[in-house]
């Protein structure tokens, strides 16, 4: 039996969810009215029923997120919440509170989300053992470190693919909490990592001003999905619940094509939901909205990933400036412009800046507000405006499933046989008289141009077959009704006859990896602290959120580096590095400052709150 593999795409609401399943997607994740971690795309479960209907027709999958931690006052509400998920048909639920599994729940599937910080074999395998059946691994990862665990459990595994990168292990973010009162964990994420810092060494001196230190690019992995596939993924993840439509659109279906070739001829793993979706644009992902791309940690440690200029989207590539003039510009490749088009540079003072595009004359860009920029500027487009209008049609992406027609004679008068691509069959038929037809011109090419006719239906027919006696007469009114029954019922059989799968949480009680926990593993309720102390853990501490001490914390931990970025890394960069910097450094925005502490062992960065007392080491 072959594998199933899937792309798992974002939706911030209904629309977005039916096109990303009409742009190719194998599954959709959305917000429901509460517990998201995304609280700005909500969703009414009036809306997730009517998606969950719209997806199951292609078999696709609908997993609703319920990944913030949940305080003492919220579990019974949360319960109930997955309670209604579960009645409306949802396939999958994806949390990070352990509490859930404490709950009095449905048999609905769970799946463990990047937010509990799933990136060691040992915590992983124990999610399995506990009941979780998908496990949304940590974004920092490589190859190997995926390898070993899925060599080790046999838990499905999810991977983002594209989109935005969180600079924290996810989970472990508590930068926003202790600025103010938005907690990353509770949804209300105010990304601090994507402000402008000065850069200050342990002299005083500031090494760089007014730089977003902590932005990085965004995730393309397109190009790795067969090595992730052997690595152990099958499920390929976009980021995104916050994203537009063309956005959704445009990398659902890049990805869409990337995997669909890999799958091609293969004899091992197959597409995870039914139909083929036919387009109207040619997908590009950096023509929507991106910071520039990076690999991130998959292939391990091998480029600079920050980037500094500017948290805002960068978009595509088109050329440099190469001269000014009066009232415009001559850029490379200005061909590709076009009016209305919005246009991304750094500036004169070093600072990321942009204009739209008013007209194009003789070859010279003219923008609604010219700008003064220096000849040899790379000049970016973060928004198309031809690009966009075009993806936005709702006739962009077009889903069709495959159907055979049986066309044939009945005693009383004729039927209708359809077969889809699945197997489903839906079946109809009328009584007539058997008439012949006047001339002796065969009438089944006609009956089947008129029954190949699907229209706005989410069918495409792919054989037609007509079996008659003689030649006989039809009027192109009954052919059109019958067939219009047939893929009628047919939706309604479709989404009848989906199967979802289905667990029953049963509590156990096999050991955790470690007795004791500090407040990054985010307890906040007493039904997580007694998840954990049925597991042996001893020593529990409170989530960040319950006891944070002001101006002594550490605030993110991250794969990410600042050395690295500098080139001043003694791992990797020694022979280039020059002089090592003088620690501490801190990073400055305003009032608020933090110190950056480097542990080179496992290769990660803690950020601290200013009036944390630090120890450093000596590199490595």
């Amino acid at each position: 039996m072959k594998t199933k593999v899937e792309i798992l795409s974002p939706a911030k609401n209904l629309i977005q969810g039916m096109a990303a399943i009409n742009a190719g997607a194998d599954a959709v994740y959305i917000g429901a009215p509460q517990f998201g971690a995304r609280t700005n795309a909500t969703n009414s479960i009036e809306d997730i029923e009517e998606l969950i209907k719209y997806a199951h027709l292609f078999k696709a999958q609908v997993f609703v997120v319920v990944n913030t931690i949940l305080y003492d006052h919220e579990l019974e509400d949360c319960q109930s919440l997955i309670h209604q998920l579960y009645a409306i048909g949802v396939d999958a639920i994806i949390v990070q509170d352990m509490a859930v599994l404490e709950m009095d729940l449905p048999p609905i599937v769970i799946h463990a989300s990047t937010q509990a910080n799933n990136r060691d074999t040992k915590h992983v395998k124990f999610l399995k053992d506990a009941g979780i059946k998908r496990v949304v691994l940590a974004r920092e990862l490589n190859l190997d470190q995926i390898k070993d665990i899925s060599t080790a459990t046999e838990v499905e595994l999810e991977f983002f693919v594209s989109g935005a990168l969180c600079v924290s292990f996810s989970g472990n973010c508590y930068m926003s909490i202790a600025n103010g009162e938005r907690s990353a964990n509770r949804g209300s994420c105010a990304q601090n990592c994507r402000l402008p810092y000065n850069l200050i060494d342990g002299n005083g001196t500031t090494l760089i001003a007014n730089s977003h230190l902590l932005s990085i690019k965004d995730l393309d992995l397109s190009d790795q999905l067969p090595n992730l596939v052997e690595a152990g993924i099958t499920s390929f993840k976009i980021e995104g619940r916050l994203k537009d439509m063309v956005y959704v659109k445009n990398n659902t279906s890049y990805l869409r094509k990337k995997l669909d070739n890999f799958l091609e001829n293969n004899n091992t793993f197959v597409k995870a939901s039914s139909g083929r979706t036919f387009y109207n644009f040619e997908a590009e992902m950096d023509r929507s909205f991106n910071r520039g791309y990076t690999d991130y940690f998959v292939n391990k440690r091998t480029e600079k990933i920050g980037s500094w200029d500017s948290p805002k989207s960068q978009g595509q590539l088109i050329g440099k400036l190469i001269e000014v003039k009066a009232n415009g510009y001559i850029i490379e490749n200005h061909e590709l412009l076009n009016n209305g088009d919005g246009l991304y540079f750094i500036n004169e003072n070093g600072e990321p800046d942009g204009a739209q595009v008013n007209i194009i004359i003789n070859n010279v860009v003219v923008p609604n507000t010219f700008k003064s920029l220096k000849p040899g500027t790379i000049i970016y487009r973060n928004s198309d405006a031809n690009f966009n209008k075009l993806v936005e049609r709702e006739d962009s992406a077009v889903r069709k499933i495959g159907v055979k027609l049986f066309f044939s004679e009945t005693t009383e008068g004729y039927q209708l046989l359809a077969i889809d691509e699945d197997g489903h069959k839906s079946r109809s038929s009328f009584q007539s008289e058997k008439e012949l037809a006047k001339n002796e011109e065969s009438t089944i090419p006609n009956i089947k141009k008129n029954l190949s006719k699907t229209g706005n239906t989410p069918f495409i027919i792919d054989d037609i077959e007509i079996e008659f006696s003689k030649n006989w007469f039809l009027p192109i009114s009954k052919i059109n009704e019958i067939r219009r029954v047939v893929l009628e019922q047919l939706i309604d059989i479709r989404i009848k006859e989906y199967h979802r799968d289905e667990f029953q949480i049963k509590k156990t009680d096999h050991p955790y990896p470690v007795s004791q926990l500090d407040f990054t593993y985010n307890v906040s309720n007493h039904l997580a602290r007694a998840f954990y102390k049925r597991h042996g853990v001893t020593d529990i501490e409170k989530a960040f959120e319950l006891q944070w001490d002001p101006g002594k914390s550490r605030v993110m931990t991250t794969k990410y580096c600042v050395k690295y970025e500098l080139g001043k890394c003694a791992r990797f960069q020694r022979e280039t590095m020059g002089e090592k910097v003088t620690e501490p450094l801190t990073l400055k925005h305003g009032e608020n400052e933090y110190k950056l502490k480097f542990n080179c062992k496992p290769c990660e960065m803690e950020i601290w709150e200013k009036d944390a007392e630090l120890e450093f080491d000596e590199e490595d």
